[in-house]
């Protein structure tokens, strides 16, 4: 019987092929160079836990109150929806826009499992044009979202656009994602659309900024 080679008392397991890793690192510059949103045959990478920009830290920041009107921007398979949506019942509404219309059933469906059915309204559209009328929301938020849309200045005036006088936008960037929006660039491209930064609050792989309309 042949032992396996050990290195600190366990196994030693191959390296990741050059080839492989020299694969995964183009592959993730090209989605860089070429923004698109996540498809929803691989969605259990929006599914993951998203260190820094934890739900509760959106809560905090986000601060949506029962009775409020909410824009979610890309809401994926629903990993921020359902507890804003909470917060928002009885009388609130979350409206939440996507372009992939497989993701809007996906959460829409985990929304009526969870009682949240009156309260999650879902959208297919593009983000670069709202279908909404102007001062429409109290609030609107994306996560993970603003670095795959391809005019993300055109993506800002819009939420500018929708949201009431006073209204708060929050943006959720994790430095692990492939399109992170850098909160400085952030910051110059919101307030040149009229919004005015409030708070940033940040943790070691990302940050979450509030801009008022």
């Amino acid at each position: 019987m042949v032992n396996s080679p050990m290195s600190g008392g366990g196994v030693r397991r191959p390296a990741i092929p050059v080839s492989v890793a020299a694969g995964l690192l183009g592959a993730g510059l090209w989605w860089r160079r070429n923004p698109s949103p996540c498809p929803y045959s691989q969605r259990f990478w929006v599914e993951l836990p998203h260190p820094s920009i934890t739900r509760g830290r959106l809560g905090e920041v986000l601060a949506p109150r029962s009775g409020e009107r909410v824009l979610e921007v890309g809401a994926g398979t629903g990993y921020y929806t359902l507890p804003v949506a909470r917060r928002l019942a009885p009388n609130g509404r979350l409206d939440i826009l996507d372009v992939q219309q497989a993701m809007l059933d996906h959460t829409t469906a985990r929304a009526r499992d969870g009682g949240l059915g009156d309260i999650v309204v879902p959208t297919r559209a593009d983000a670069r044009e709202l279908p909404y009328p102007d001062s429409t929301f109290d609030a609107a938020f994306l996560c993970t979202t603003l670095g795959e849309i391809p005019d993300v200045d055109a993506a800002l005036s819009e939420l500018r656009r929708v949201l009431r006088p006073g209204g708060r936008l929050v943006v959720g960037e994790t430095y692990l994602d492939p399109h992170f929006v850098r909160a400085t660039s952030l910051r110059e491209r919101a307030e040149r659309v009229g919004l005015r930064f409030n708070r940033r609050s940040a943790g070691v792989a990302g940050y979450f900024a509030r801009f008022l309309a």
